[in-house]
């Protein structure tokens, strides 16, 4: 029994020090957001409030410059959701981070989706619809807000392949 208590006390001092328990409460905090994120941007109604004002977006978009702000991408959502509707066809499996220069999990979330967008149909067109498959990753600062993003796909190809 003295065998089991002292276990017992070992176990628990040993998970309330662990520095990845606790960058696990934030990854599973920083989740949420990024499914609040992810719901707005389906619903085209996006809450920046959940990202930094120095946040930093770097994506694979043919042309685009190497880093976008807040507001280039406000502008770039405006533009989108006035051509195209999205949704996930895909769950979002929330996979954890890990700090570049530590390899150390640090509540950052990367997701791999596949995401159908949706030119809808004018007078003279029908709809047409892709399935993008993209890897995102989200880092977030201290008081929680994503302070930078990073995305890969083909966003380029798939939305002209909607226009053609």
């Amino acid at each position: 029994m003295k065998n089991l208590i002292y276990f017992t006390f070992l176990s628990f001092a040993f998970y309330s020090c662990n520095p990845n328990a606790e960058a696990m409460k934030t990854f599973e905090k920083n989740s949420k957001t990024i499914d609040a994120l992810f719901a707005g941007f389906a619903n085209e109604s996006v809450d920046y409030s959940h990202f930094s004002d120095d946040v930093v977006f770097k994506g694979t978009l043919v042309g685009s410059v190497d880093s976008l702000r807040l507001e280039d991408i406000k502008l770039s959502h405006k533009e989108f959701f006035a051509n195209y509707d999205a949704k996930y066809v895909t769950p979002l499996n929330h996979l954890t981070g890990v700090n570049a220069d530590t390899g150390v999990t640090d509540g950052s979330v990367r997701l791999y989706y596949d995401q159908e967008v949706t030119l809808s149909a004018t007078d003279s067109t029908e709809a047409k619809s892709v399935v993008v498959s993209i890897y995102e990753s989200f880092d977030f600062n201290e008081e929680g807000k994503v302070n930078y993003v990073q995305w890969y796909c083909d966003w380029t190809g798939s939305l002209a392949s909607l226009e053609d």
